[in-house]
This record gives structure tokens, sequence and C-alpha cells, in this order.
């Protein structure tokens, strides 16, 4: 039987290469859109790394041609956290969790380097206000004072880029990874601890490596603004936000405040990421649809063109479920010759690690095409079959 269905495939070779180009252009399709839908949803059921719920950002911000010193922004943060229902305050770089702000950089040891890497700079409070889980060692504390280099604590994805598995790190110096960079003890960072794996930018994104620099306390730099967390009791609302702000404008009123929670932060880049998602899906429902509605247009020509042979073949003894189901058979062999071709192309994602994607991901996106494919090929197929099942032998040999 299939010899026979493969003789008929070719002896319409130039019929069935439109259909076999739909088909492959559908599964390529397809294979796209479930390599993001898996890629996102498996970031979506990864752990964050931190606990954002019931934490703020402060921005406090000097005056226009104005600084803060250290000292003074060291005392609001004391009055601060003095305040009922504040349980935990941190200094620490704008970049926080859920911005549209990066600071990052490539850093070495020895003779690895790695990707891009967050970087932040964080005080010795920062871990309890962010709830950050660690891994081995120790965060920043004050006897880090003493440490003519700045400590560091990195990721876990950032030690095993840049450290050999059961290589110790504790102690160990990473250096950035300029051209031409000549090492100095300014410039090295002594690692004190390794936290978990954070993903700090969306639900949707994934594990990104860090490194948090301690921040030097009772400095005497004079800042222009300052960006601090605040860890608060539940239930805490505007109430307690201003509050803080009649606080910090008490002890200086050139300063000025902006107080969001990260969750407020987390919807506003939740709704920035999901916009070309939900636009990309639009898309591909679009071309999906229209690829169907292609197939079944090409699918009832094709009938339509071969009831004299429908016709021949009714009148020697073929059955109308027979025919039916030849034709039924013809489309699924098409597809399973259009799915094989486009196997041949998206198995190569995986085997040349192209976009630095999963093979597990790439596999199941395969999988999600195939079965989409056979399912609309399936259904595109089953009406033009059973018009060609209904066929009457002499009306059909009447009309040629």
């Amino acid at each position: 039987m299939l010899r026979h269905i493969f003789r008929l495939i070719w002896n319409r070779k130039r019929a069935n290469l439109l259909l076999l180009s739909e088909i492959l252009f559908s599964f390529i399709v397809l294979f796209g859109v479930g390599t993001l839908l898996f890629t996102f949803g498996q970031n979506y059921l990864l752990p964050r790394g931190f606990a954002h719920q019931n934490v703020w950002r402060l921005n406090i911000s000097a005056a226009q041609g104005e600084k803060m010193p250290r000292p003074v922004l060291d005392d609001v943060l004391r009055q601060v956290r003095a305040l009922p229902g504040v349980l935990d305050i941190s200094l620490g770089s704008p970049n926080t969790p859920f911005r549209f702000l990066t600071m990052n950089s490539e850093f070495r040891h020895g003779n690895r380097k790695s990707d891009i890497t967050d970087r932040y700079d964080a005080d010795d409070r920062y871990l309890t206000t962010l709830g950050l889980t660690l891994r081995e060692g120790r965060w920043f504390q004050a006897r880090d004072d003493a440490n003519p280099r700045r400590p560091a604590v990195i990721t876990q994805n950032l030690r095993e880029a840049l450290f050999a598995p059961g290589e110790p790190v504790l102690g160990q110096l990473i250096q950035p990874a300029d051209q031409g960079f000549q090492a100095t003890g300014q410039e090295e960072y002594q690692v004190v601890g390794v936290v978990e794996n954070v993903r700090p930018g969306s639900d949707f994104s994934g594990p990104q490596s860090g490194m948090w620099l301690r921040l030097v306390p009772y400095d005497t730099t004079h800042w222009e603004g300052a960006a601090v967390l605040v860890k608060v009791a539940p239930g805490q609302g505007p109430a307690l936000q201003q509050r803080i702000v009649r606080t910090i404008a008490g002890v200086t009123r050139q300063w000025s405040t902006e107080v969001r929670t990260l969750e407020a932060d987390r919807l506003d880049k939740l709704r920035v990421t999901l916009a070309p998602l939900a636009a990309l899906a639009v898309v591909g429902i679009f071309l999906i649809v229209n690829v169907a509605l292609g197939l079944f247009g090409v699918l009832w020509y094709n009938i339509s063109q071969r009831r004299a042979e429908i016709g021949l073949r009714r009148a020697m003894g073929a059955t109308g479920r027979g025919i039916g189901h030849q034709f039924l058979l013809e489309t699924m062999v098409l597809t399973t010759l259009a799915v094989a071709a486009g196997l041949l192309l998206t198995v190569q994602f995986p085997l040349l690690g192209a976009f630095g994607g999963p093979p597990r991901v790439y596999g199941m996106a395969m999988l999600l095409a195939t079965g989409v494919v056979f399912l609309i090929t399936a259904v595109c197929a089953w009406q033009p079959s059973r018009l060609a099942a209904r066929i009457q032998p002499a009306a059909a040999l009447r009309e040629e």
C-alpha cells in the first residue's frame, strides 16, 4: 500500500511540492514558537534566588548640583531602620532587581573568562534584606575593613564559569577581563562567598551571573544619589512610606526620596516582557491559521482535479471508505516527508549549540512542532477525504 502511495505522490510531484513546502514552513514556525515557549516556561519555574516580597526601593537624590556626604546618609539610614515596621535596610547600587538598569562587565580568573556578568555594590546587610541564599563562605562583615582588596560574593554560575569543578573558590582573586589589563591589588576582588543563582531580570529571564562588591562603611565619599533597599513587615503600606519620606526630609530637606516596591518593579518589567511575546504569539497563530487554510484549499483542489481517477477506482470496486483512507494516507505520508526535512534542519540547533539553548528545550520544541503539524494536516485532510469518499463512480465518469 505504501509503495502505491509513494508512486501516486511521485506522479504528482509538482502539485505535491507546494503542499510539502507549506507543511515544512508550518513545522519551522512551530519549532521557533515552541522553543521560545519552553525556554520561557523553564525559566519561569526556576527559583528566583532572592525574596522580593515586602522589600521596598528608596531612590534618594541630592539637590541639583549638590552632594550627599556619606556620614549624613548613614545617619538617615539609621533613623529609617529605627522606624516601626522596618525590619532591615541596605545600601547598594541602583541596579536593583527588575529595574531597567544594568551594570555589567566581564571577569577572569587565571585562564578562565566569564560571560557578561551583572555587577552590584552592596553593604553588609544586603544578604538579609534581599534574602539571598549562601552556598559557600559568608557575606560581607566588619572584619573586611582590614582587607586590602575589595571583598566579593559571586553567584554559583559565575563560580562554574571561572573555577574548575571542586576547585576551592574562597579567598581566590578575580580581575576585570579588560584587554591589556595589568592587575594590581586595588583592581583585584577577593571572593569571600558564593550565593545561589539569581534571576533579577523578569519572571521569564534565566539565571544571570552576578558579583556583589562590598561598599566600605563610613567612607568620605560624597554621593549624588543613593539606592536603598528596605525590608518591611508584612502588611505595611503607604503610611510607612510617608513616615520614611518624612524621616529623610527631617534630616535634610535638600534631598528628595522616591519609594517603590520591588513587586511594582516586577509588574512593570513583566508588562514590558509580555508585550513582544504576545505580539509573537499572535503572529505565530496567524501564520499557522493561514497555513492550515492553505493546506485545506490545496487538498480540496487536488481532489477536485482527481475526480476521474476516483470514479475509475470506484468503478473497479474500491469502496468509499477505502478512497477516503487513501487520500488521508497520502497526506500523512507527505506530512512525514516534510517533517523529516524539518527535523534535519532543526536538529542542527542542539548539535551546534546555536543560541545557547539547552538540547532538552530544542527536543521538546521538535516534539511539539511534529505533533501539531500532524494534527493540523489530519484535520485539514479529513473533510476533503470525506468528500472524495462520497463521489459516485457514475457521476465522476459522466463528468469526465
